[in-house]
């Protein structure tokens, strides 16, 4: 899983860094290489512009050409992006008793419309991870049009990252790899194990930082995360980070992506600074959730955007060409735009670089000074219009770009240690505002840039920069991107909050009798079923739109199993296509020759809880389990009264929400 992770990753690097060079002009001797290999191809003291050939030397010429390039970039991404359309069956609450039930929720016309390579997928796989159930979303197809997307969405120049999405490639590698094995293939919960290293494996060749990858799958997107699965974890990190150095996809021959070397060590006076710049991040961060919150909220309910997303791409594509062209610092993608930040001035390399040569300017640098707050603004703005559009994208890189342009502007008046300190600690501190990590981003930062020496700023500045982001909104990034996109998550710690404040017991969660009568299979002592009656209560949950229901089975009202809808459906569907119509299906017991036999899709001990316990052991089986179902038995005689799913839950636990609110 790391090795073919790194293998791609590599591919989408390398594409990436060429398609955009193209905006500005090509390599003469090989067009499909990027700027900085062709630069390296030519001879030692040759200049770089004999080789690196520019369009055309008139400004606006340069300009137009870049904005074309843009354009047509932002369609080819979106366009891929639109093959990945899936219309999955969505469930709305009915009437009644059924208020709070989604066992027995009925589907919306048309369902829910998803473009699966759209985003980062960091929301899905999380909801994913979580217990429920996304189609088609890990498979061959998504992988290849996120990588294919991403390459061409990051060249636009929009304020996007790769570093979302290889997340999402890095599940769907790991998906298809994990499925070729039974032991994984067949068991719902080792596979979310699998999928859970995977994601280490993800953020090990966005950054080049394995370590910080195992972490950043174990804080922000696993919910269940045994020890077991740590060392996998550790060691899909480990090989995806080797490969990848072997592979080589910048040409240092070096892991670090922004690699710095400042010399210089903090003093007690500076740890103030540090703290203004994570207060500076939180705000950053708090500001910009709510604001993308809203602006996803209101703009993309327009018909013209909601139902034509290549044109909101192309809008955006546009603002973001005409904005940052003319400032010489963002007009480069992302990652380059970091690099150019964090650069320590007093280096024999650096002192070439235009940051450095405004800041070494003796009559002034005021219009320098101009460029980094208009940078940092306009960052801020356009991530906020960018975040949501439908092609491969992640937030990461605008975030640390935006901190770094920041912590840039205040080094400019701190002049005993490196400006480029303080972009560092100010990009890790507006990242931390936007996403709420902590731990794993400490980790990430001094793997980033090699500065093991201020790990210490990092963790003031992260710390603080959460803290204020907590105070103006208590969701990041990623939650609000869950609830525009309508996918179901359980918050283990918020909910177990309200259900502690609401003294609540797990009985306020057992659905209708009418529910329970549909669900419910009453086998008899044959151990076999109609298959009519089984084709039946199939149907009715079809026509609900629940993709992680099932049924329950019961003798003399004692549990005697469970078996999913998928489960069932294939059964009916592909085992039983060799079977009359008529005949029976055996659902419990040993099978003889001849039976139409599913107990092999019989879940013989599902999870149970009585009646009677805290409603919060059942939120904590939910979020630590992953488990999509739960069943409950009755105080004293242990016999069956109600089951519920997940989505059930988490529809209760929003209905205590909006009561406190």
């Amino acid at each position: 899983m790391g090795t073919c992770t790194a293998i791609v990753a590599w591919i989408v690097d390398v594409a990436e860094a060429t398609v955009s060079d193209w905006k500005l002009g090509y390599c003469q001797s090989n067009l499909f290489v990027s700027r900085d290999n062709c630069c390296r191809r030519a001879p030692e003291g040759a200049n770089c512009d004999d080789y690196f050939l520019a369009y055309t030397e008139n400004y606006w010429k340069t300009f137009a050409i870049y904005v074309a390039f843009a354009l047509a970039f932002g369609i080819i991404s979106c366009s891929a992006t639109m093959m990945t359309k899936s219309s999955l069956p969505a469930v709305s609450p009915g009437q009644g008793d059924k208020s709070m039930d989604s066992n027995a929720a009925e589907p919306r016309a048309g369902g829910k419309t998803m473009y699966m390579a759209a985003g980062s997928g960091i929301p899905e796989i999380k909801t994913i991870l979580s217990g429920f159930v996304i189609p088609n979303f890990l498979d061959f197809k998504v992988l290849f049009v996120k990588g294919f997307g991403a390459v061409f969405a990051v060249a636009t120049g929009m304020c996007l990252g790769k570093e979302g999405p290889f997340v999402h490639i890095s599940t769907c590698v790991g998906y298809l790899v994990a499925k070729q094995f039974p032991k994984y293939r067949d068991n719902g919960r080792k596979m979310r194990e699998m999928l859970s290293a995977a994601c280490a494996a993800g953020l090990s060749v966005a950054f080049g930082a394995p370590i910080g990858g195992v972490l950043f799958s174990y804080e922000e997107i696993s919910t269940y995360f045994p020890r077991p699965v740590l060392w996998r974890a550790f060691l899909c990190s480990l090989f995806a980070a080797m490969v990848l150095r072997a592979l080589n996809p910048t040409g240092t021959g070096k892991l670090v992506l922004f690699e710095t070397d400042y010399g210089t060590s903090y003093s007690p006076v500076h740890y103030l600074v540090f703290v203004v710049l994570g207060i500076a991040g939180g705000i950053f961060g708090g500001v910009f959730c709510k604001l993308n919150f809203m602006w996803s909220q209101w703009f993309r309910k327009f018909s013209i955007i909601k139902n034509h997303p290549v044109f909101e791409v192309f809008l955006v594509v546009l603002a973001t060409a005409l904005l940052q062209f003319p400032n010489p610092i963002i007009r480069e993608p992302g990652d380059i735009v970091i690099k150019t930040l964090l650069v320590d001035c007093r280096g024999s390399v650096g002192a070439k670089t235009w940051v450095c040569q405004n800041e070494a300017r003796t009559d002034g640098n005021a219009s320098y000074i101009g460029w980094l707050v208009y940078g940092c603004i306009v960052k801020l703005v356009l991530t906020i219009i960018t975040f949501g559009i439908k092609v491969p994208s992640g937030v990461i890189i605008p975030a640390l770009d935006a901190g770094a342009l920041f912590g840039r502007i205040i080094g400019q008046w701190i002049g005993t240690i490196s400006p480029g300190i303080f972009a560092m600690v100010g990009a890790g501190a507006f990242l931390a505002g936007v996403s709420r990590m902590t731990l794993s981003l400490v980790v990430i930062m001094f793997e980033l840039t090699g500065e093991l020496e201020y790990v210490v700023p990092h963790m003031i500045a992260i710390l603080t920069a959460k803290w204020v982001a907590d105070a103006i909104g208590r969701e990041g990034v990623y939650d609000l991107a869950q609830t525009v996109l309508g996918h179901p998550f359980l918050d283990l710690d918020h909910s177990q909050q309200l259900v502690r404040k609401q003294n609540a017991l797990v009985e306020d969660l057992i659905p209708p009798k009418q529910t329970m009568k549909e669900i419910t299979v009453d086998v008899p002592p044959s151990n076999k079923v109609a298959r009519k009656i089984l084709q039946q209560k199939l149907e009715q949950l079809h026509r609900r739109g629940l993709l992680d229901a099932g049924l329950v089975l019961v003798q003399n009202g004692l549990l005697q199993g469970y078996i999913a809808e998928g489960e069932l459906d294939f059964g009916l569907t592909n085992v039983g296509v060799v079977y009359p119509p008529e005949v029976e299906v055996r659902l419990l017991g040993h099978a003889e020759e001849g039976d139409f036999d599913l107990t092999m899709f019989v879940d013989r001990t599902p999870l149970t809880v009585c009646a009677k316990a805290p409603m919060e052991y059942a939120v904590e089986m939910f979020g630590k389990l992953g488990l999509r179902h739960l069943c409950i038995v009755e105080e004293g005689s242990a016999k069956l009264v109600g089951v519920v799913i997940k989505k059930r839950m988490v529809s209760y636990l929003e209905g205590l929400s909006d009561e406190q609110h």
